[in-house]
């Protein structure tokens, strides 16, 4: 339902694989404020809806087609359709926390320090004992990972990924 949202509302195939990478990651970091008697795709799909408006701040807005009316109409939308697999939150969870188990050991600990340790910058890249640009490139990648992880493991439709760049095992 993420990836549907995103693309209904994004024109940019890359945008979208961005937006739905960090909408996941920030779900991670705040996990703990979700309050599990609500619905967890439209707690996610919120969290969208503010990186799309946020990208559209920063200049982005040739990519978003629509306003933040149309993100609510589609919210709904998406909240009255049929739950798909995957699509309760203990899926999701046990679907992340494998994942980001099976991320190469340099990824994960990259993933790990930027998002669970919030490092950033130049302490990101002390704490993985590397330059900025290659710590940068680690998160980049892990994210790029995790995110073909998660799609294979929600059976997620996805055309521009290719299977044969996944996680390993």
């Amino acid at each position: 339902m993420l990836s549907i949202y995103l693309q209904s509302v994004v024109g940019d195939p890359a945008v979208v694989d961005d937006l739905f990478q960090e909408t996941l990651l920030v779900a991670w970091r705040n996990l703990d404020r979700f309050d599990k008697k609500r619905s967890f795709g439209k707690w996610v799909r919120g969290i969208a809806g503010k990186l799309i408006l946020a990208h559209r701040r920063r200049g982005g807005s040739s990519h978003v087609l629509c306003s933040e009316k149309v993100l609510e109409a589609i919210d709904a939308r998406c909240e009255a359709l049929h739950r798909q697999p995957g699509d309760t939150l203990n899926e999701k969870l046990d679907a992340l926390r494998d994942c980001v188990e099976r991320l190469p050991p340099r990824y994960n600990e990259a993933i790990q320090m930027r998002y669970a340790n919030g490092f950033k910058g130049s302490g990101l890249a002390n704490a993985l004992r590397t330059s900025a640009e290659n710590a940068k490139k680690l998160v980049q990648r892990g994210r790029s990972l995790l995110t073909q992880c998660m799609h294979r493991a929600l059976s997620i439709e996805d055309s521009g990924h290719d299977e044969r760049t996944s996680a390993p095992a």
